[in-house]
């Protein structure tokens, strides 16, 4: 069977024959059954985007910096949508401001 090579195009990424690769189509074709061989649930593809920028703000990376991977134009809305509190990020928080204070009691 030969390999179909795509042609030169304006898009970083391309069907097979150079033109728009839809999200459906990648979703369908290519996302959903790595996800099946791998043996992972399904997902939606979003979701990737999601995980992303809640990881990094949850490691500590500049709201600003998310914000720009992403092209929200809105600070607010990256953090309203991406950074969720957790139980154990309360616990950090609390721990970190005893160590701070406990120079000073």
């Amino acid at each position: 069977m030969a390999r179909s090579e795509g042609t030169y195009g304006e898009f970083v990424f391309s069907d097979t024959r150079g033109g728009l690769l839809r999200k459906s189509n990648l979703v369908r074709r290519s996302f959903q059954p790595l996800l099946e061989k791998a043996g992972l649930p399904r997902f939606r593809f979003h979701d990737l985007r999601h995980t992303h920028a809640s990881f990094l703000l949850r490691e500590g990376t500049s709201p600003k910096v998310v914000q720009e991977f992403l092209g929200h134009s809105r600070i607010d809305l990256t953090m309203d949508v991406y950074s969720h509190t957790l139980p154990t990020m309360q616990g950090e928080a609390a721990a970190k401001w005893d160590a701070a204070l406990s120079g000073y009691v």
